[in-house]
């Protein structure tokens, strides 16, 4: 007999998968039916980047809704849509690098070079890529629970140069820039406003230890 529990959460797991991998087939049917603007090749390069800019918002906002809303089954799904996030800033990068580029590694270098969004926008991928090897269980254990937590902050870096990349890009309306802008500020102030608060948590209990051990 199949647990219901154990059901609904697969249900939900593959819920997420899905919404999380719908955009692409949706890309790709566009431009087979020639629905992408007179530069499709920007387009999807816009596209994918985007996508994975809101992956990642997502995935930084799942720890404070789990301890906000007491949704703890949340965290569950936090490597599934953080992995979904790398992979389309990858075809992000490699749609650039393969199909408007063709491999041009001295223009490719130069846009790096001379170009503060590129530039930017490939430090957060170089960023994120150690991340997305780690994600493993096996490599969780490999490199311990402290040390991989430590290297998995570097997402707190990545996603504001993901955000200054995109704002870079857009020459007109930067609405959108700024309002992933403004999410993902707010989701890393509340990770500030957690660490210094458990820290000022610690520092008392360790002054009440040390008050209750020592002689009257």
């Amino acid at each position: 007999m199949t647990n219901p529990r154990r059901a609904r959460d697969r249900l939900i797991y593959w819920a997420v998968w899905g919404s999380c991998f719908l955009p692409l087939p949706l890309l790709v049917y566009w431009g087979a039916t020639d629905q992408l603007s007179a530069d499709p090749i920007k387009e999807a390069i816009h596209y994918l980047g985007e996508w994975g800019l809101r992956l990642l918002a997502v995935t930084l906002a799942i720890t404070p809704a789990r301890k906000i809303l007491g949704w703890g089954r949340l965290q569950q799904y936090r490597r599934t849509i953080g992995l979904f996030a790398f992979a389309y800033i990858a075809l992000h990068l490699t749609t650039y690098i393969a199909i408007d580029q063709g491999f041009d590694w001295p223009h490719i270098w130069g846009d790096i070079v001379k170009r503060p969004y590129i530039t930017f926008g490939m430090t957060g991928f170089l960023l994120l890529l150690p991340l997305a090897i780690t994600s493993t269980n096996r490599m969780i254990r490999r490199l311990g629970a402290r040390r991989w937590r430590s290297l998995h902050r570097l997402v707190y870096v990545a996603a504001p140069l993901g955000v200054l990349h995109y704002d870079l890009l857009v020459k007109r309306d930067a609405s959108w820039p700024h309002f992933y802008a403004a999410i993902i500020g707010a989701l890393l102030l509340y990770r500030l406003y957690e660490a210094l608060r458990n820290g000022l948590a610690r520092r008392r209990a360790a002054g009440f230890g040390a008050t209750a051990r020592s002689p009257g």
